[in-house]
């Protein structure tokens, strides 16, 4: 397939010759339409340019390692089996993920086995699943261990131990990870004080697990490579920091491609990887930028208007009417901000973040809402104060 670089003067859309089919069109109708939908098309290796004609959208924020949560916000997106067996039921739903799996948690390949076997099951009902990658992600490939909890080396030991049970075999590995972990989670578990030599030696062995897994060209490095750092579904980008337009003016499939390169080590020179640094490197970066998230209320406001008139300019720029955005806590939960052009959905849920309920993003229809969970209680005050935020875009705006 032709590649496309996206640039500030190029169609806001790809060309459909550059197209091509994800899925098949459904053969039978799903419970959540009474009319078969056209097939998702998808450009870019990895995807950059989505088309999910008018498919319902669903977006979870950053999980760090928490696959209680994981699974909770799942659930409640309505694409998660509650029943304990993972399994699809969103239908010709299309789940996005915006990153930061890794880190701060003790389960983050089980997320990521559990989003791949979804992916699976999703495309067999006429849906999707897409991740992008944060910071997080990219540090890892760096070798930047600096916030890996100690569960988390634990897992990269056991799951080379399963690797290595699988006769190797990467896929049948890595998709059946999430329904064996606990498992291994409890045959491998040792004393719980730190200072005890056999605990050294366990992370030690952790750390040189992590590094096989998640070196560039490594077999969790070239899974992450299959994921975009920045997503284009119909009229919403999705990113985990946040675009701007000089990535734009770049192009957003080169730096996907750039990155996904460097991932599966196929950008090294004198054995050194080419980092991509506009995408990757910089508080400027796509998976490192906190523009769009800053809390305004600590803003003046020809600041607050000069954020405002960089996030249009991007938007017009790669042809969407909104950014949805992770990587920065929001401690007021999803929210929407400048005209509800830019959506912040990390909540910080992670019991190694803030521990706070889950919360996702659905659009339908060119329409947003926060689902929030039904069993929590809340007082009064706080359930004026969470209510579902809607948008609708104006049509005369098209």
């Amino acid at each position: 397939m032709a590649s496309l670089s996206l640039s500030c003067s190029l169609p806001l859309q790809p060309p459909s010759s550059q197209l091509r089919k994800l899925i098949d069109p459904p053969t039978t109708l799903t419970p959540h339409t009474s009319r078969s939908l056209k097939p998702i098309v998808v450009c870019g290796n990895p995807p950059t340019f989505v088309s999910a004609p008018d498919r319902r959208i669903v977006a979870v924020g950053d999980l760090h390692g928490d696959l209680a949560k994981a699974r909770c916000a799942l659930e409640m997106a309505g694409v998660l089996s509650s029943d304990g067996r993972d399994l699809w039921t969103g239908g010709e739903t299309v789940l996005i993920q915006l990153g930061d799996i890794l880190d701060r948690g003790e389960d983050e390949i089980a997320i990521l086995s559990l989003l791949r076997s979804l992916d699976i099951q999703a495309k067999a009902n006429g849906g999707a699943v897409f991740q992008v990658n944060g910071n997080h992600e990219t540090m890892n490939v760096e070798r930047d261990f600096r916030y890996v909890d100690s569960g988390g080396f634990d897992e990269c030991t056991n799951f080379l131990e399963y690797l290595d049970a699988c006769d190797h075999n990467w896929e049948d590995a890595f998709v059946s990870w999430v329904g064996v972990c606990g498992r291994w989670k409890e045959d491998q578990k040792m004393s719980h004080n730190y200072w005890d030599p056999r605990n050294l030696v366990k992370w030690q062995k952790g750390v040189i697990a992590r590094s096989i897994l998640l070196r560039p060209g490594g077999p969790l490095a070239s899974e992450l490579a299959r994921h975009a750092v920045v997503l284009k579904v119909d009229d919403w980008v999705f990113c985990h920091g946040g675009l701007l337009p000089h990535h734009v003016a770049y192009g957003i499939e080169r730096m996907n491609r750039e990155v996904s390169d460097w991932m599966r080590g196929l950008s090294e020179i004198d054995s050194c990887p080419q980092i991509p640094f506009i995408a990757t490197r910089g508080y400027d970066s796509v998976v490192w930028n906190r523009l769009y998230s800053k809390d305004i209320s600590n803003l003046e406001d020809y600041q607050i208007d000069q954020i405002q008139a960089i996030l249009e300019e991007t938007l017009g720029a790669v042809g969407a009417k909104a950014m949805v955005v992770g990587h920065t806590p929001q401690t007021t939960g999803v929210n929407c901000k400048y005209s509800c052009s830019i959506w912040r959905i990390d909540v910080g849920m992670s019991s190694g973040v803030l521990d706070s309920r889950p919360e996702v993003l659905e659009i339908r229809d060119n329409k947003a809402r926060v689902i929030r969970s039904k069993r929590d209680t809340f007082s009064e005050l706080q359930e004026i104060s969470c209510r579902i935020v809607q948008v609708k875009f104006d049509s005369s705006q098209d």
